[in-house]
């Protein structure tokens, strides 16, 4: 069984660009069917959009780039769990999860603007430096 739910624009790209993410670096066999499976739903959905992936070609980079960096600092903060070292490297790390996320939020936004998403993104929290 499947939910089909309206997401914005952005975040199908983001989304995208995480299957992709998985689809390099997982290596399960039955892990990999499962992520290849929904790839290719989104890819062929992504066929019959009134837009591509060319349109936000810049934006996606970001995304996927940015979607890296997060696989990254979380697989090092579950390293940092495992072995109980609540260092400062492990505050930066977590800080670092929701600085760059914000970003990814950015990007999505911008997503959502150029190709005039019905739906936009909003976030609550406050501003910091």
């Amino acid at each position: 069984m499947n939910v089909t739910v309206e997401i914005s624009i952005g975040e199908f790209f983001d989304k995208l660009t995480i299957l992709e993410i998985k689809k390099e670096r997982i290596q399960q066999a039955d892990k990999l069917a499962n992520i290849n499976k929904e790839l290719d739903a989104l890819n062929a959905l992504l066929d019959t959009l009134p837009f591509s992936r060319a349109d936000v070609r810049d934006e996606v980079a970001e995304l996927k780039v940015i979607n890296e960096k997060l696989w990254v600092i979380e697989d090092d903060i579950r390293d940092k769990e495992a072995a109980k070292a609540f260092d400062q490297d492990f505050i930066d790390l977590a800080r670092s999860v929701y600085f760059t996320n914000d970003r990814r939020s950015d990007v999505k936004r911008a997503v959502n603007l150029k190709l005039g998403s019905d739906f936009i993104e909003e976030k609550s929290y406050e501003e910091y430096s």
